[in-house]
């Protein structure tokens, strides 16, 4: 060592050299530069995993029992260990062991852990539903958290599921969900009870011994925010640092496209000569939305000053790292950031409400109610016609003769 040159023993280069990740941490850093980390998260990051492989090293953990590192060190945090001293673990070092995990596998140093396998049924469940009634993934994916426990409560052999057992499942559920869960829960099984029944699986009429949940549909009035409020909402997405925000609302409260349906636009789905949109929506029917001008020039913005420089055909991308596309939960939270920065104060702070906002708005300013059910792409006019309630007006093209005697 030369001399006059200090070196503390806890910096984080020796605690990285010491440990598992002396011979990937540059590796390890320029993989976190490739998916976009900024460099103070860099940083950060390779301080934390300084800590969790000293700690992995004074515990006896090699490279090759990496993950019993992180099985151990998250199983210690979990059971509420808290830092003693600067550059011990927390929670984000253990994250970033796992992080650190994926890019070994993504190397190939560690094979890949292959996945838990689905139970067989539902594996058939999913591939039949898709193929026969050809729902969205985003919707099966719900159905999968409702059929799981189902599966995993009655057991995998349809031939003993009866009406008892499907009911004290359902009885069981509603005393620890909200009713609109448990809706929700009742439809996903609904519908793999049929499943069960049309591949022979289940006597028929299995279906009917699933109880429903007590909510009314249509009953209420519909949800929506007043002109002024979008206003807000839109001035609260202005700037370059908010081009993605800006057309992701819009094309939400304008076109009324739910959260999925923006989160699954591609280039290929936007027709710049025609001015329209093309959605798969559900029961992968293909649908054409009208491009409106503001809508069109706030997704040229975001393409040509704000959308990061990654060969996707996704539109829309994350903007931190890891890059990627964006999902329906990455749209409802944009959303909810909204309208916290334009200072609303909404008890429903998802997307949705945004295209009850456009249908309402649409009707107000003159749209027939067969217009908006066109661009909300519904497929029962009743859905349409809920909309009418906001417009006491509206309700007399909708409204049926009373069939008793005629007023006084």
């Amino acid at each position: 060592m030369p001399t006059g040159v200090y070196v503390r023993k806890n910096s984080v280069i020796g605690r990285l050299e010491a440990g598992m990740a002396a011979d990937h941490a540059d590796g390890f850093e320029q993989w976190l530069r490739e998916r976009r980390y900024t460099p103070l998260t860099i940083i950060e990051r390779m301080r934390l995993l300084a800590s969790w492989t000293q700690w992995s090293r004074e515990n006896g953990y090699a490279l090759g029992t990496i993950r019993g590192a992180h099985a151990a060190s998250f199983a210690l945090i979990e059971a509420g260990y808290r830092r003693r001293f600067r550059g011990d673990i927390n929670k984000d070092a253990v994250e970033t062991g796992k992080l650190f995990i994926s890019y070994l596998e993504d190397r190939g140093v560690l094979p890949r852990l292959p996945a838990k396998p689905e139970p067989a049924l539902m594996t058939e469940f999913m591939g039949w539903a898709r193929e026969q009634h050809g729902l969205a993934e985003t919707t099966l994916g719900t159905y999968r958290i409702a059929i799981l426990p189902f599966i995993a409560q009655l057991g995998d052999d349809p031939a003993t599921y009866d009406a008892a057992a499907i009911r004290r499942f359902m009885l069981a559920r509603a005393g620890t969900v909200s009713g609109a869960r448990l809706k929700g829960i009742g439809v996903g099984l609904r519908a793999f009870l049929r499943f069960l029944i049309a591949t022979g699986r289940c006597p028929p009429g299995l279906d009917h011994a699933m109880p429903k949940a007590a909510t009314w549909r249509l009953t209420s009035i519909p949800r929506f925010l007043p002109d002024t409020d979008i206003v807000r909402i839109l001035a609260a997405c202005e700037g370059e640092r908010r081009l993605r925000d800006r057309a992701i609302i819009l094309l939400l409260v304008r076109l009324g496209m739910r959260a999925s349906e923006v989160a699954r636009l591609t280039f290929d789905d936007i027709d710049w000569r025609r001015g329209s949109i093309r959605l798969l929506g559900k029961g992968r029917r293909e649908e054409l939305l009208p491009l409106s001008q503001e809508v069109g020039d706030a997704i040229i913005a975001y393409i040509e000053r704000a959308r990061p420089a990654m060969p996707a055909r996704a539109l829309f991308l994350t903007e931190t790292a890891p890059l990627r596309p964006i999902n329906r939960i990455a749209v409802k939270c944009l959303a909810s950031a909204a309208y916290r920065r334009s200072g609303i104060d909404c008890p429903h702070k998802g997307a949705h409400i945004l295209r009850h906002t456009a249908a309402t708005a649409m009707l107000r300013h003159g749209v027939s109610l067969a217009d908006v059910g066109s661009v909300l792409r519904h497929r029962a006019a009743a859905m349409t016609a809920h909309y009418a309630k906001v417009d006491l007006g509206l309700l007399s093209t909708i409204a049926q003769p009373w069939p008793g005697r005629s007023s006084c």
